[in-house]
């Protein structure tokens, strides 16, 4: 692990002690600024293709969401896509999360005008006492985040209870809203790691136009992947890729 990391320009220096406290006490951090303009808009345009291409069949890999355009098994579908599992500084973060770990999935999402809204969650299922954390998500902004378009919602701290959910905490509908929710509203380009033990989830996009994203979703070399990257890899995929950039795809 952290010969690969090394190798991907991962050091204890990229994450200041702001930023890890934000992860070890809210159970979230924005990285600001990782993507350039000029990389959204590509991202953005080849999503919008694959999209086309794919049809009805989009997102199946993974996971179809009414109300929503999603794609899965970005890893095989472009070159562009490796920043987001290769990039030092989003490493150092899930590092600091998990420790050792590997890519589970990476997928897409846009939430369409008036749809995208969903219950409060957490992608692990609900820790009990004595469990380290499985899991940490990066949601990478390929639009504004704003209060109007569908920004994710979260409630810092949650990753640290054991043994409740949300449904727990809001008379079993996890849909409603939590007292102290926040919405994650930053600029596009913006890196959002957050412990995915924290409870969060997507609310209605109230724009006219799509809300969109990227989810680079990591798990601990022990536990499964969501998309078994081993099975899914093409040729040309592991031809391209670095030794550690295979590392950390568990491959």
């Amino acid at each position: 692990m952290e010969t690969a990391l090394s190798e991907l320009g991962v050091n204890d220096d990229l994450l200041d002690a702001k930023t890890k406290a934000q992860l070890d006490n809210d159970g979230f951090a924005p990285l600001p600024g990782i993507l350039s303009p000029e990389q959204v808009a590509a991202l953005r345009k080849r999503l919008a293709e694959l999209s086309r291409i794919e049809g009805s069949r989009a997102g199946e890999e993974v996971h179809q969401e009414a109300g929503t355009e999603r794609l899965s098994d970005l890893v095989n579908k472009d070159p562009m896509f490796e920043v987001c599992f290769t990039h030092p500084v989003v490493l150092a973060a899930v590092r600091h999360v998990l420790g050792e770990f590997r890519l589970s999935s990476l997928n897409s999402r846009a939430a369409l005008p008036g749809r995208g809204h969903q219950g409060l969650h957490a992608d692990w299922g609900v820790l009990q006492e004595g469990q380290g954390y499985q899991v940490c998500n990066s949601i990478w902004l390929l639009d504004d985040f704003t209060a109007e378009n569908g920004a994710t919602r979260v409630v810092p701290g949650s990753h640290r209870k054991r043994g409740i959910g949300p449904a727990d905490e809001l008379d079993g509908d996890p849909r409603a809203t939590h007292p102290d929710e926040i919405q994650l509203i930053a600029p596009a380009g913006t890196v959002v790691v957050f412990n995915s033990h924290l409870w969060h989830g997507g609310t209605r996009n109230n724009s006219d136009r799509p809300r969109r994203a990227l989810h680079s979703y990591f798990t601990r070399r022990d536990q499964p992947q969501q998309l078994d990257q081993a099975e899914y890899l093409r040729v040309r995929t592991r031809d391209r890729l670095s030794p550690a950039a295979l590392y950390l795809l568990g491959v």
